[in-house]
This record gives C-alpha cells, sequence and structure tokens, in this order.
C-alpha cells in the first residue's frame, strides 16, 4: 500500500506528492518547469549527438560510452524529479535545481569553451573549424544554458518566493496537526 506521502499514476511509476497547500503554482514556477523540461531535453540531444560522435569515430569503448550515459540518465531523471517537485511547492527542489543544475551543471557546460579561450583561441579560430554536427551540439547548448539560468531566476521571482513559502508553512501546519 502507498504511504500518504506518494502518489501512483501508473503502476511502477513513483511521483512525488504535493505538497500540503490548495495554491496553484504561480506563472513564474510553471514557467521555470517548462523551461527544465527543455534543458533536459537538451540535454539528451546533446548526449544522444555526443554519443553518435564517439561512436562514429571511435574515440570511446563502450565501457567509457556506458558509464557516460549512466551519468546522464541519472543526472536528467534527478532534473526532471526535482522539476515536478519544485512545481508542487518542495522548496528543497528549487534549491538543489538551483544549486545543483544552476550553478554546477551550468558550470559543467561552460567550463571546456571558456578553457579553450582562456588558452588563446579565438572565437573566429574556434567557428572556423565547426562542422554541421558542432553547430547542432552548439545550438543545443546554448538553449540548454539559457533554459537552465532564466529557471533559475524564475523560481527566486517575488511570485515564486510567496508560493514556496506558503507550501512550506502548509506543509509545516499539516505536519504538527498530525504530530499530536
Amino acid at each position: 500500500m502507498n504511504s500518504p506521502s506518494i502518489s501512483t499514476a501508473v503502476p511502477g511509476t513513483v511521483l512525488p506528492s504535493a505538497p500540503a497547500t490548495s495554491v496553484p503554482a504561480p506563472a513564474p514556477v510553471r514557467r521555470a518547469f517548462a523551461l527544465w523540461m527543455i534543458a533536459v531535453a537538451a540535454g539528451v540531444f546533446e548526449t544522444v549527438l555526443a554519443v553518435g560522435e564517439t561512436a562514429a569515430d571511435g574515440s570511446g569503448s563502450a565501457g567509457e560510452i556506458g558509464v557516460g550515459l549512466t551519468i546522464r540518465l541519472t543526472v536528467f531523471t534527478s532534473a526532471w524529479w526535482c522539476a515536478v517537485c519544485m512545481r508542487r511547492g518542495h522548496g528543497w527542489a528549487r534549491l538543489a535545481l538551483a544549486l545543483g543544475l544552476g550553478i554546477g551543471g551550468t558550470a559543467s557546460m561552460v567550463t571546456e569553451p571558456l578553457r579553450r579561450l582562456a588558452d588563446g583561441a579565438s572565437v573566429g579560430a574556434l567557428l572556423s573549424d565547426i562542422g554541421a554536427l558542432d553547430l547542432a551540439f552548439a545550438a543545443s547548448r546554448t538553449l540548454h544554458v539559457l533554459a537552465v539560468l532564466t529557471a533559475v531566476i524564475l523560481m527566486f521571482l517575488p511570485a515564486a518566493n510567496a508560493y514556496f513559502t506558503s507550501a512550506c508553512r502548509s506543509c509545516t501546519s499539516a505536519y504538527r496537526s498530525t504530530d499530536r
């Protein structure tokens, strides 16, 4: 039997429970959720491109590809899970997304291009060797970074802050009433 804090939509699929609040998510939170889904989709697309290129040029072993896919699948699943929880008013999920993916994830996505520029490569030189696959990857990565940064900003707008504060109070009240 399911615990009161877990709901199932499809047998075998566990979704996070909604906090004890009847307040619908405000527009900034709904938009942030949509942007997190865009970021996850862009990450999946980038993974497909990277694995395709690695398989085509033989630069990675099956084990290396498998480990990379496992890590990325874990990150994408966690991002989806946290975004669903964030949309439902869970403040911990908002913080996990902002710190883990907003800061850590963005840093991991921009480190390589910034390192190349710091090593003296010019933007023109980088663009002169770009192929169709590189262009698709760069476009997806740009969309990915912009979606993440915009989602983080939206999650901390006044309407979003009020929503998370309200959800937190509702959860605390519900916890206190069942603790007696």
